[in-house]
């Protein structure tokens, strides 16, 4: 087969959709070599380097001009005479020629729709128009999650059974064991204190650290926060001066995906509370570090974290607070609670996800979905 890939996320996004697009290629080129997999984009940079390394993928720059991604980038993988083109972000290309091809797009979630107060009015309109088309025009529906399964069906009114659902992984560094020397390095250089609790992604709102800040309140359980700091931050900051936590919370900034990997495994407990994911990408990371996860009890975040995980009410940061120290103070139950993740978590590895994408594909050519 033949499968070409709207590359603009794998080739320019650092996290989130460009890890999505990265992981998704790299596995399928190590576990189906046979295929040919074709990188779509007006560009290329360094990032996936490595995966254009593997003989069967490659680069292929697509025409120029206002708007080629969506007018132009369909037509030239119709050129490359590919099978199918997978659209990684929720678009697919407007134009086509009569060249046979299959559409399938992924998306990752409809937060916009959700909590529209957290977008502009024009990125709502805009999102949801491309959405709408790519999955009117799309043989199949990748949903990254039952809860963005659901979403689809209810507001692109989708039937379900053009939507499947095939989840992602995370990055390989989580899931490799770093040496002493690695550790000792990112403890100095970051300057961690020697035990804490852990939160990763966007300090926005919706992603609610403030709550988690006010957990600690009161404690003397030193917080470390890794995440890009947006206007939101400013809450947290007066929150944390008024009640006199500067030396308690940690905000680190240029951390590699490898130290990130480092820091999940030094963490007593992930703290992730979420109001609404599509996913949850820093659950799994977790888990696949053996840290027990503190996370919400909404959206697709219990499909994440699984029967082992804390579960806590978002809007109530008693809730989280004692949970965070229930654990804090049991060693014992934190074990055994990464211990059981763990096992649970080796259903979103590489291989099961490689297999299920190969499986979706295979049967759209055979016109069997």
């Amino acid at each position: 087969m033949k499968i070409a890939f709207d590359a603009k996320r794998f080739f320019h996004n650092t996290s989130g959709l460009g890890n999505y697009s990265r992981d998704l290629v790299r596995i399928l080129t190590q576990y189906f070599p046979e295929n040919d997999y074709i990188l779509l984009n007006k560009n290329k940079s360094e990032r996936g380097k490595d995966i254009l390394e593997n003989p069967s993928t490659h680069f292929v720059q697509t025409s120029v001009g206002s708007m080629s991604r969506q007018l132009k980038m369909g037509r030239d993988a119709q050129k490359q005479q590919a099978d199918i083109f997978h659209g990684l972000s929720g678009e697919l290309p407007l134009k086509w020629d009569a060249f046979p091809i299959k559409k399938v797009v992924t998306i990752h979630d409809l937060i916009f729709v959700r909590y529209p107060q957290y977008y502009s009015f024009f990125d709502r309109t805009i999102h949801l128009w491309k959405f709408r088309k790519a999955a009117q025009a799309a043989d199949k529906i990748i949903a990254i999650s039952e809860q963005t399964k659901r979403d689809i069906v209810r507001f692109l009114k989708v039937p379900e059974a053009k939507i499947q659902v095939v989840y992602q992984g995370c990055h390989q560094a989580f899931k490799e064991q770093q040496t002493g020397q690695q550790i000792k390095e990112t403890q100095e250089k970051f300057g961690l204190p020697d035990r804490f609790i852990l939160n990763v992604g966007t300090i926005e709102e919706r992603k609610n650290l403030l709550n988690v800040v006010k957990g600690i309140n009161g404690s003397e359980i030193p917080l470390v926060v890794v995440g890009k700091k947006t206007k939101y931050f400013k809450k947290i900051e007066t929150f944390i001066r008024k009640n006199k936590l500067q030396k308690q919370v940690y905000f680190l900034e240029g951390v590699s995906m490898e130290e990130l990997a480092v820091i999940y495994k030094l963490a007593d407990i992930f703290i992730y509370p979420s109001f609404f994911e599509g996913f949850g990408i820093p659950v799994i990371e977790a888990l696949f570090s053996k840290t027990v996860t503190v996370t919400s009890n909404t959206s697709c975040l219990p499909e994440a974290g699984g029967p082992d995980s804390v579960y806590v009410n978002p809007h109530n940061y008693s809730d989280i607070q004692s949970k965070i120290k229930f654990l804090w103070d049991n060693e014992a139950e934190r074990k055994r609670r990464a211990e059981k993740s763990f096992e649970y978590v080796q259903k979103f590895n590489d291989e099961p996800i490689a297999n299920e994408l190969m499986s979706l594909y295979q049967a759209l050519i055979k016109n069997k979905l």
